[in-house]
């Protein structure tokens, strides 16, 4: 395959690099060429004189895949006769002529070419919708809804989109192809340059101070036992009244888990202390009535840990924590419940995937997780793979990513069965990380194919104050959510918050 890219000189920029190194590394044997061709231009001056300041405060001069590449090391125009078999034109204007015979793509920012859309978005405080077309108005032959969860600032919006546009051209070379609905034109108005340095400025002082006097997030454990229908059957949190798993305010609890082992009731948990900030797995035992002593470390490693997944395999108990940190999805087998753990495998290596989610269908093991590569949010790639058995090996859904989406791709909980289909709870993180929570319906799965309907979405309120909710999981009648809530660092202001959220939520 012969892929040509086709970019201005004025704004030739690192992530096309980063675009070109990528396709190669996945298409070793394509012949890949990012070549000149005058377009809608470089940003305007007042943008790069933005991201200047960026990098140099933000940033501290760090690279950024939104630094100027030099133009020298662009091809030329290619020679007459050539004929790549796909032309993707990232000019912002579509140079049918460069196109001649081959397949001729371009990029649209809220349905519109040209990255001028995606900074007017990003400056009006919006995340633009992506979307790759056949150019002339044709097919779309992906579409993406990118997470600004990571962004800071104009250079950091912009890191999360590009980073997305690079995954949204490999799903298209790589992938079946698949009908896509055409994004909407969405008008944003844009704040100038200045205007948005200046209120990200005033924004990164109150968050400094805010850090300084509260702990943020502070994640806290839902829990409630009961024999009706939950969250996952009601799509709210309405019911018997939800309690809080006591912590120690140096630390928060998120990401439930809970399970009945051998006659023995506990809920797994991260547990990230304030003072390393670095997440642990812990474990709270529980009886009939609810949290019986102590909670007790189950697992750490040099790596942060968090979203202890547990699965039951031929008799034995495993543990698959979030460990994206470390490049690689490993499992873990009960030795001594709930507290002593044994590393025996690793099921994928050299990837970046967070909240590794499993479950059994059609006679196979299916890993639902969020990966990136090294740049943009965590929380808006869906990679599925499938293995015949728990410890592989594990193979990489034909659709590649499966999904980009904010709103739907980070697992939130267990798979659960419920009236013959499969349900997954997800996290909806569109408008910022771990905001809401949505339950969507697998409508169809299997080696090529995937897809899924959101069926409702919940909110923190008055049965659970605060201003995230990322997790629900239930065994029997114990069922768990998470949510964070403001925690001043004072000791004595911690306890007249949070005896004001308790009272709300019990009123």
């Amino acid at each position: 395959m012969q892929i040509e890219i086709l970019i201005d000189p004025r704004n030739f920029r690192r992530w096309h690099e980063r675009l070109r190194d990528r396709l190669a590394h996945v298409l070793p044997r394509a012949k890949i060429r990012l070549a000149r061709q005058e377009g809608a231009g470089g940003f305007p001056a007042e943008v790069g004189a933005l991201l200047g300041l960026e990098k140099t405060i933000l940033r501290r001069m760090r690279p950024t895949l939104c630094d100027r590449a030099p133009a020298a090391s662009l091809e030329p125009a290619r020679e007459a006769g050539e004929k790549p078999d796909v032309v993707i034109d990232l000019t912002g204007a579509a140079a049918a002529a460069r196109a001649r015979e081959a397949a001729l793509w371009r990029v649209l920012y809220d349905n519109a070419p040209g990255e001028a859309g995606a900074v007017a978005a990003l400056l009006g405080g919006a995340c633009p919708s992506l979307a790759l077309e056949e150019a002339g108005g044709g097919a779309i032959l992906g579409a993406a809804l990118p997470s600004l969860e990571a962004a800071d600032g104009l250079t950091g919006g912009l890191e999360a989109v590009f980073s997305r546009v690079i995954f949204l051209i490999e799903q298209a070379l790589l992938s079946p192809r698949r009908a896509f609905e055409r994004p909407p034109a969405r008008p944003v108005a844009g704040r100038r340059p200045a205007a948005f340095f200046a209120r990200a400025m005033a924004h990164e002082a109150l968050r400094r101070i805010y850090h300084l006097s509260c702990h943020s997030p502070h994640w806290r454990v839902g829990w409630r036992l009961h024999d009706g229908p939950g969250v996952l059957e009601t799509g709210s949190l309405s019911g018997p009244r939800w309690q809080v798993l006591p912590d120690l305010g140096d630390s928060f609890a998120a990401d439930p888990f809970p399970i009945e082992w051998r006659g023995q009731k506990a809920l797994f948990y991260e547990r990230l202390d304030y003072a390393t900030n670095k997440g642990t797995i812990w474990v709270q035992p529980f009886d009939d009535s609810g949290p019986m002593g102590q909670p007790l470390p189950a697992l750490e490693e040099p790596w942060h840990l968090s979203y202890p997944f547990l699965i039951v395999h031929e008799g034995e108990l495993y543990m698959v924590p979030e460990a994206s940190a470390s490049g690689a999805v490993a499992i873990y087998r009960c030795v001594d419940f709930p507290g002593q753990w044994r590393c025996v495998g690793q099921l994928l290596t050299g990837i970046e995937a967070a909240d590794a989610t499993f479950f059994h269908h059609a006679g196979r093991f299916w890993m639902t997780s969020v990966v990136r590569d090294g740049a943009g949010g965590y929380s808006d790639t869906l990679a599925i793979h499938h293995a015949d058995d728990l410890f592989g090996p594990w193979r990489e859904h034909a659709l590649r990513p499966v999904l980009i989406d904010s709103r739907l791709a980070r697992p939130a909980g267990a798979v659960v069965e419920r009236e013959g289909a499969l349900w997954r709870p997800v996290q909806d993180c569109s408008t910022g990380y771990g905001k809401k929570l949505a339950l969507a319906r697998i409508d169809a799965l299997d080696e090529e194919n995937f897809a899924q309907t959101r069926m409702s979405l919940v909110t923190p309120g008055p049965a659970w104050p605060g201003g995230r909710l990322h997790t629900l999981n239930r065994w029997g009648r114990l069922e768990v959510i998470d949510g964070a809530i403001l925690t001043p660092k004072n000791a004595t202001l911690r306890r007249i918050v949070h005896g004001a959220v308790d009272r709300s939520r019990m009123a």
